[in-house]
């Protein structure tokens, strides 16, 4: 496993995050437990999660928040892990019914991180992100509320989740005036089929210093290798089929060029993002411990400049970053 800074930060961590949105919801907590287990033995130490991951369709609980923090507690519980592993974890989300039991109010904050706490079983969280931003709440009193935090140790780093470009240079300008860090990193929606974000959230990530951590850097699948998958007769949910028809000419491209380069199309995605300097670890969210060893092979795949302009015209980005993207 390679390793590398979180943005402008000392710490390290793993090129490749290990995701658990799964846990509680498609995968148990057995085959979770081996999940984590295998990351930790692959030289994983990033493991992200948030409040609300664990469904509220799961069938531990009739409402199902916090599960995927609740299993991740309980491993940890068994001694040896905690300080082995860089724990992320997010706050934002509804996790009650009550008016004040969501979003980023101080009053919330607080609230959520004792209750993630408990759950993950832990003294501190590494990394305590926003999961979205919150524009009725003045940045004065979420960073007031973070600061806390830090100082009584509870957090040790704070990042964001799905920030517009001019949400990130708001928060660290206020952050700055405090003289406090601010932000880490950023998670946002990055693959090769959602470019966006090379607009103005990259841009951001590299002026401010954060790292870059995608979601859904397979694209929910469809850069996994879903044609080969259709073609051996694995049902796909109706979105993707849908998704599949209107990306098919694409896809197919995709598919034959990874074929031609001898690499696994989930792979070659996640060399994609990794070859990005701005990009510090994609979130990979295995179901199975077999799921989590394919994606292992990505962090030393090289794809060469010529794979590189092939891979831009079968999915084009926006055209470079704001405003030479669209503007004189």
């Amino acid at each position: 496993m390679h390793y590398k800074h979180l943005g402008r930060t000392g710490l390290k961590v793993s090129r490749l995050c290990l995701g658990t949105m799964n846990f509680g919801e498609l995968t148990n907590e057995s085959t979770s437990f081996e999940i984590m287990d295998a990351a930790l033995d692959a030289g994983i130490n990033y493991f992200d999660t948030a409040d609300v991951y664990g469904g509220p369709n799961s069938p531990d609980m009739e409402k199902g928040y916090g599960i995927s923090e609740e299993y991740i507690g309980r491993w940890l519980a068994q001694g040896g892990r905690r300080e082995r592993i860089v724990l992320a974890t997010k706050v934002y989300q509804p996790m009650e019914t009550g008016p004040n039991d969501r979003h980023l109010s101080a009053y919330h904050i607080r609230k959520a991180c004792e209750e993630s706490l408990r759950r993950l079983q832990t003294g501190h969280i590494d990394l305590y992100q926003m999961h979205h931003i919150d524009r009725s709440t003045p940045w004065e009193e979420i960073w007031q509320a973070m600061e806390v935090l830090v100082r009584q140790g509870k957090v040790i780093y704070v990042g964001s989740s799905n920030f517009a470009g001019w949400d990130i240079a708001t928060a660290q300008s206020t952050a700055i005036a405090r003289s406090f860090m601010g932000l880490a990193s950023e998670q946002s929606l990055y693959n090769l089929t959602a470019r966006t974000i090379e607009l103005e959230v990259i841009p951001a990530c590299r002026h401010f210093g954060l790292g870059l951590v995608p979601w859904s850097p397979i694209g929910g699948g469809l850069l996994g290798g879903v044609l080969r998958k259709a073609a051996e007769g694995r049902r796909a949910k109706p979105k993707v089929t849908q998704q599949i028809e209107r990306l098919r000419p694409q896809l197919e491209a995709y598919e034959s060029l990874c074929r031609d380069i001898g690499e696994k199309p989930s792979d070659v995605a996640l060399a994609w993002l990794l070859r990005n300097p701005a990009v510090t670890a994609p979130i990979i969210g295995p179901r199975t411990v077999e799921q989590l060893k394919e994606n292992l092979r990505a962090v030393d795949v090289v794809l060469s400049d010529d794979v590189l302009e092939q891979l831009d015209k079968i999915w084009p980005g926006p055209g470079g970053e704001a405003p030479k993207a669209y503007a004189w």
